[in-house]
């Protein structure tokens, strides 16, 4: 130690050692930059890429009569005074709100829709692909979870949807449970679960107002891939409903931006496993839109019958109609093509459609990706409907109106239960 001592007193060993500690200082900082220093400057330029992409590429170039200048000079001092992403992320979206348009939101990792998002876009969009892997180190898109939608209502957090065939569905949770932490931690959709895979996670949620019907229920999380995911709880959510010797068809398609989702359907009802169904239940509340408005020709026989005739001169028909009832089931997170669907459902009068007004969000969105890997989600094409009809910010109004309040709703689903009374009066001869 002695040594070592007077070898730093020498000149050169003390101004070496000087410079190496401030290389290493330096390293440090590069390595783990101080918030004070470079998060601001980082935030205030996600803000102006957002800003600036919304400006090049709105729908509308008069970006609905806003002030969109004034947006940056309003917002840039709150973006960069923020503490986390997540504050960041309510400054961003708060200055996008100005604009009142749907499909314009900004999304972070943290959050399941980033990677559903992703997932519907990534497959169809190379470009976006090369980009992804840049951020995420992968060009395949997933995230850990237990299968779950929440929704926030004062303040508190609400399981408003459980995909069937997941964790989430083969545990005791319900829809209308309030989530109040996960393993001791206030939940967040994607790092409560991060790393847990294959581990059991304990929920605490509460049942009813009452604090007393607190419980903990464990759920293993897994991976989802949000581009193969919707097809399989799609799957999973088929059911066949018997009453009176009569057979209602039931499905949940929470995703219907690609063409297999209708494919699925039309193979269920015309040759698969609903093909002896008497009525069928469509459910398209909650999740992603993208619908097509031809996947309504199976209703509205606008395709041709074929008769096939062989050899043996038997005919065989080749049905690609279902003509027996249908009832429609939507909610104020039915959204985008769902809501075109919608409204050609009542354009035609194919059946009845139940549940609660939609979302009035029908305008062409388009992902762009930030420099920091967040995604813009954001409106690029108006949407008119025979055109006149604009469903944005008017949405669709069901026949038959059904109230559903979420909170502690204990998995009571009352307008699944109208719309399954409705097929079957519909099936009987006395329909609603």
């Amino acid at each position: 130690m002695k040594k070592l001592l007077r070898q730093l007193k020498r000149p050169e060993i003390f101004s070496l050692a000087i410079a190496s500690l401030f290389a290493i200082i330096i390293l440090l900082q590069w390595l783990n930059p101080p918030i004070f220093a470079t998060q601001p400057r980082k935030r205030a330029d996600i803000l102006e890429q957002v800003w600036k992409t919304v400006n090049d590429n709105f729908y509308d170039p008069q970006l609905n009569g806003v002030d969109w200048k004034a947006m940056r000079k309003k917002y840039k001092p709150l973006a960069t005074r923020t503490q986390s992403s997540e504050e960041f992320a309510t400054v961003i979206n708060r200055m996008l709100s100005e604009l009142q348009t749907s499909h314009t939101h900004f999304y972070t990792q943290n959050e399941q829709k980033y990677y559903q998002l992703l997932g519907i876009f990534q497959p169809r969009n190379q470009n976006l692909q090369k980009q992804l892997k840049r951020f995420l180190g992968t060009e395949k898109i997933e995230y850990a979870g237990i299968g779950i939608f929440t929704k926030k209502i004062n303040d508190k957090t609400f399981i408003s949807g459980i995909l069937a065939g997941t964790p989430a569905a083969g545990s005791d949770l319900k829809v209308g449970d309030r989530v109040i932490s996960v393993d001791g931690k206030p939940y967040e959709s994607i790092k409560s679960f991060a790393g847990k895979v294959g581990k059991k996670v304990k929920l605490l949620v509460q049942r009813t107002p009452s604090i007393d019907s607190q419980q903990e229920i464990n759920v293993t999380p897994k991976m989802f891939d949000p581009s193969k995911m919707f097809l399989d709880v799609q799957k999973a959510s088929r059911e066949t409903i018997e009453r009176n010797g009569k057979k209602i068809a039931y499905v949940h398609i929470w995703s219907y931006a690609d063409t297999k989702y209708q494919e699925q359907l039309e193979e269920d009802l015309l040759y698969g496993r609903f093909r002896n169904a008497d009525g069928l239940v469509l459910d398209l509340r909650d999740g992603w839109g993208g619908a097509a408005p031809k996947y309504l020709h199976i209703f509205t026989g606008k395709s041709p019958n074929i008769t096939f005739i062989g050899r043996d001169r038997k005919p065989v028909n080749n049905n690609s109609q279902w003509k027996k009832p249908v009832v429609l089931l939507v909610n104020e997170g039915s959204r985008s093509g769902k809501e075109i669907l919608a409204f050609g459902f009542k354009q035609h009068k194919i059946g009845p459609i139940v549940g609660s007004k939609t979302s009035g969000a029908v305008v062409g969105g388009s992902p762009f990706i930030m420099k920091d890997g967040s995604v813009l989600y954001l409106a690029v094409a108006d949407v008119l409907i025979n055109n006149k009809y604009r469903l944005e910010g008017n949405g669709v109004k069901p026949d038959i109106s059904v109230p559903f309040s979420l909170e502690y709703s204990q998995g009571v689903d009352p307008q699944k239960q109208r719309a399954v009374e409705v097929a079957f009066k519909a099936v009987m001869g006395n329909g609603d």
